[in-house]
Protein backbone atom coordinates (compact mmCIF):
# COMPACT_ATOMS: atom_id res chain seq x y z
CA UNK A 1 0.00 0.00 0.00
CA UNK A 2 1.17 3.52 -0.78
CA UNK A 3 0.93 6.20 1.89
CA UNK A 4 -1.10 9.21 0.77
CA UNK A 5 0.55 12.49 1.82
CA UNK A 6 -0.92 16.00 1.88
CA UNK A 7 0.42 19.50 2.46
CA UNK A 8 -0.29 18.98 6.15
CA UNK A 9 1.77 15.76 6.45
CA UNK A 10 4.44 16.34 3.76
CA UNK A 11 7.12 17.76 6.05
CA UNK A 12 6.87 14.93 8.55
CA UNK A 13 6.45 12.06 6.09
CA UNK A 14 8.87 13.25 3.38
CA UNK A 15 11.24 16.03 4.39
CA UNK A 16 11.92 14.68 7.89
CA UNK A 17 11.89 11.00 6.98
CA UNK A 18 14.87 9.00 8.28
CA UNK A 19 14.91 7.04 5.01
CA UNK A 20 14.77 8.23 1.39
CA UNK A 21 11.26 8.85 0.03
CA UNK A 22 10.01 8.45 -3.52
CA UNK A 23 7.17 10.96 -3.90
CA UNK A 24 4.67 10.24 -6.66
CA UNK A 25 2.77 13.37 -7.69
CA UNK A 26 -0.37 12.17 -9.45
CA UNK A 27 -4.02 13.00 -10.12
CA UNK A 28 -7.15 10.86 -10.46
CA UNK A 29 -7.71 11.94 -14.09
CA UNK A 30 -4.14 11.07 -15.16
CA UNK A 31 -4.13 7.88 -17.24
CA UNK A 32 -0.32 7.60 -17.21
CA UNK A 33 -0.43 7.79 -13.40
CA UNK A 34 -2.74 4.77 -13.33
CA UNK A 35 -0.55 2.98 -15.87
CA UNK A 36 2.63 3.28 -13.79
CA UNK A 37 0.95 2.49 -10.46
CA UNK A 38 1.65 -1.28 -10.65
CA UNK A 39 5.34 -0.56 -11.34
CA UNK A 40 5.51 1.68 -8.29
CA UNK A 41 3.83 -0.96 -6.12
CA UNK A 42 6.36 -3.52 -7.32
CA UNK A 43 9.21 -1.09 -6.58
CA UNK A 44 7.77 -0.48 -3.11
CA UNK A 45 7.56 -4.21 -2.38
CA UNK A 46 11.15 -4.80 -3.52
CA UNK A 47 12.66 -1.88 -1.58
CA UNK A 48 11.09 -2.80 1.73
CA UNK A 49 12.41 -0.56 4.49
CA UNK A 50 15.12 1.18 2.42
CA UNK A 51 12.93 3.62 0.46
CA UNK A 52 9.45 4.84 1.35
CA UNK A 53 6.90 5.40 -1.41
CA UNK A 54 4.25 8.09 -0.95
CA UNK A 55 1.61 9.57 -3.23
CA UNK A 56 0.50 13.20 -3.45
CA UNK A 57 -2.69 14.17 -5.25
CA UNK A 58 -1.46 17.25 -7.15
CA UNK A 59 -5.01 18.57 -7.65
CA UNK A 60 -5.71 18.59 -3.90
CA UNK A 61 -2.27 19.88 -2.88
CA UNK A 62 -1.77 22.94 -5.05
CA UNK A 63 0.91 24.50 -2.82
CA UNK A 64 3.09 21.39 -3.09
CA UNK A 65 2.53 21.25 -6.85
CA UNK A 66 3.71 24.87 -7.08
CA UNK A 67 6.58 24.45 -4.64
CA UNK A 68 8.00 21.55 -6.64
CA UNK A 69 7.19 23.23 -9.97
CA UNK A 70 5.28 20.35 -11.49
CA UNK A 71 5.12 20.62 -15.27
CA UNK A 72 3.61 17.24 -15.96
CA UNK A 73 2.00 14.30 -14.21
CA UNK A 74 3.13 11.93 -13.03
CA UNK A 75 6.26 13.45 -11.53
CA UNK A 76 8.41 11.43 -9.16
CA UNK A 77 10.83 13.02 -6.72
CA UNK A 78 13.39 11.07 -4.76
CA UNK A 79 13.90 13.01 -1.53
CA UNK A 80 16.64 12.22 0.97
CA UNK A 81 17.22 14.28 4.13
CA UNK A 82 14.86 16.95 2.78
CA UNK A 83 16.86 17.32 -0.47
CA UNK A 84 15.65 16.29 -3.93
CA UNK A 85 18.16 13.74 -5.18
CA UNK A 86 16.39 12.83 -8.39
CA UNK A 87 13.44 14.03 -10.45
CA UNK A 88 11.67 11.69 -12.86
CA UNK A 89 9.15 13.19 -15.25
CA UNK A 90 8.13 12.92 -18.86
CA UNK A 91 9.13 9.29 -19.24
CA UNK A 92 8.73 8.10 -22.80
CA UNK A 93 7.70 4.57 -21.81
CA UNK A 94 6.96 2.26 -18.94
CA UNK A 95 10.32 0.64 -19.61
CA UNK A 96 12.15 3.99 -19.09
CA UNK A 97 10.50 4.33 -15.70
CA UNK A 98 11.25 0.71 -14.80
CA UNK A 99 14.94 1.23 -15.60
CA UNK A 100 15.08 4.47 -13.58
CA UNK A 101 13.43 2.74 -10.59
CA UNK A 102 15.88 -0.16 -10.93
CA UNK A 103 18.80 2.28 -10.80
CA UNK A 104 17.40 3.94 -7.66
CA UNK A 105 16.87 0.57 -6.02
CA UNK A 106 20.44 -0.55 -6.76
CA UNK A 107 21.89 2.73 -5.47
CA UNK A 108 20.05 2.52 -2.17
CA UNK A 109 20.59 -1.23 -1.73
CA UNK A 110 24.34 -0.62 -2.08
CA UNK A 111 24.24 2.34 0.32
CA UNK A 112 22.35 0.28 2.86
CA UNK A 113 24.92 -2.52 2.65
CA UNK A 114 27.78 -0.05 3.00
CA UNK A 115 26.10 1.63 5.97
CA UNK A 116 25.45 -1.73 7.65
CA UNK A 117 29.05 -2.84 7.04
CA UNK A 118 30.43 0.40 8.49
CA UNK A 119 28.09 0.23 11.49
CA UNK A 120 29.01 -3.42 12.16
CA UNK A 121 32.73 -2.71 11.80
CA UNK A 122 32.43 0.34 14.07
CA UNK A 123 30.64 -1.67 16.73
CA UNK A 124 33.27 -4.42 16.50
CA UNK A 125 36.01 -1.81 16.96
CA UNK A 126 34.29 -0.37 20.03
CA UNK A 127 33.88 -3.77 21.68
CA UNK A 128 37.54 -4.71 21.11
Amino acid sequence: MVLSVSERTFTQEVLQSPIPVLVNFEAPWCSLCRLIHPLLLQFNAQCGEQIKLVAVNADNNFKLANTYRLRTLPTLLLVENGIIRQRLEGFSSKEDLRLALEEIKLTYNNRSRTYNAVTTADMECRSA
